[in-house]
């Protein structure tokens, strides 16, 4: 749509504000984040905007929707989904070859799985190839347990860390500051960079790998600056 406004400004209960009107989300409630440090990185994105107010240049602005609108609203479906992917984390399932590969996935992925259980006290088992590893209810229910104990704002970044990533794991441990994103990413992906090495590099799949960064790496601002 056409820029309409001139100013962006935060107010009160750091709410948006564009010439001193408040802006809503989609279902109506006001844009107001929880920190002034996320308020002003969003004022920044009105801020950028040109003659026209692209959204898919707003992603702060996108999560904060969807944290107002539905983490609320929809958050024993939120956590339901997310702890789903305790049963099936990423991390669990090694390659069955070649050892190289086999090597790098278990020092890489085994402190953060050591991690899990000492924070969390979720002992995931482990795996190799893609026959499912069937983990234990203690171990699922202590991970579902942390999900419960975040924060609407946390939860929605850790929604897209989780998908993008397919590891919960990875995902608690961004949101904790145990990893950044841009590590989370590349421990997400340690096949495709084997198989990059490997083969070389095709250029769709390094378009598609460095979209999908970008996403993560504002997944992760989020959650930090929703905590500012």
């Amino acid at each position: 749509m056409k820029r309409f406004y001139k100013t962006v400004t935060v107010g009160d209960g750091n709410s948006i504000r564009l010439d001193g009107k408040p802006v809503r989300t989609p279902a109506g409630a006001p844009l107001a984040l929880p920190t002034q440090a996320l308020a002003e990185a969003i004022a920044e994105e009105w801020r950028g905007q040109g003659d026209t107010v692209a959204p898919a240049t707003m992603p702060l602005t996108k999560l904060a929707n969807t944290a107002l609108d539905r983490a609320s609203a929809l958050r024993t479906d939120i956590v339901g989904d997310l702890a789903g992917f305790a049963g099936n984390d990423l991390l669990c399932y090694h390659a069955e070859e070649p050892e190289i590969l086999i090597a790098r996935q278990h020092a890489q992925w085994t402190p953060l799985l050591d991690w899990a259980d000492a924070t969390h006290g979720a002992r995931l088992k482990t795996g190799h190839g893609i026959t499912h590893v069937a983990q234990d209810a203690d171990a699922i229910a202590a991970l579902r347990r942390a999900l419960e104990a975040l924060d609407d704002w946390t939860l929605t970044g850790l929604q897209t860390l989780t998908t993008i990533t397919g590891s919960l794991v990875l995902a608690l441990a961004v949101a904790a500051g145990r990893l950044t994103a841009a590590e989370a990413f590349a421990l997400s992906r340690l096949d495709e960079t084997f198989q990059t090495e490997k083969w070389g590099t095709d250029e769709d799949a390094r378009k598609r790998a460095a979209a999908l960064a970008a996403e993560l790496e504002t997944a992760g601002k989020f959650i930090a600056l929703a905590r500012a």
